[in-house]
């Protein structure tokens, strides 16, 4: 469970991403369960400059998955793992 992560490297913050509004419900949720389970964890919500708010990592691994381009997307540790992951044709 991420708070076991969180106390295990003494973190007591956590940042979360937010594309669309419809993603507020989980992720407050989320980091109301978080609270119980942790108190001192706070949770610090961020939302994307307009360009990036579709991407999403299910749409990242299926660029990839068909061979894609992702390396506009994610950093160039993360293209080189999804392409070990899926290889490339």
């Amino acid at each position: 469970m991420l708070v076991d992560f969180a106390k295990e490297y003494q973190a007591n913050i956590l940042v979360r991403g937010l594309r669309a509004v419809s993603d507020f419900e989980y992720e407050f949720q989320l980091a109301n369960m978080n609270r119980r389970l942790m108190p001192e964890l706070e949770t610090v919500f961020l939302t994307p400059a307009e360009e990036n708010s579709f991407i999403s990592s299910t749409i990242v691994k299926e660029v990839a998955l068909h061979n894609g381009d992702v390396s506009q997307f994610v950093d160039p540790v993360i293209t080189q793992a999804l392409i070990e992951k899926f290889g490339q044709r």
